[in-house]
């Protein structure tokens, strides 16, 4: 199980990274919701519950990436 969580976590990466993001709010979400739900996915597969760590790792990634990302995008219009 383990291994499996960790080749997913690994594709999701690496697919975040092939997309085509117009911002960085965009590409910190996808990035964030990646990391967060391979994350939450490990963490969660600890206590049986991986399916439940990979969606809430996943929703609080995408919500930081997002901010993060916003604040460049922010930044470089200034």
């Amino acid at each position: 199980m383990r291994r499996s969580t960790l080749a997913l976590a690994a594709l999701v990466i690496a697919a975040s990274t092939l997309t085509g993001c117009q911002t960085k709010a965009q590409e910190g979400a996808l990035i964030g919701g990646g990391i967060g739900a391979g994350t939450g996915a490990i963490i969660g597969s600890t206590t049986g519950n991986a399916g439940g760590g990979a969606v809430i790792g996943g929703a609080v990634g995408a919500a930081s990436g997002a901010i993060i990302g916003n604040q460049a995008d922010q930044k470089n219009k200034h």
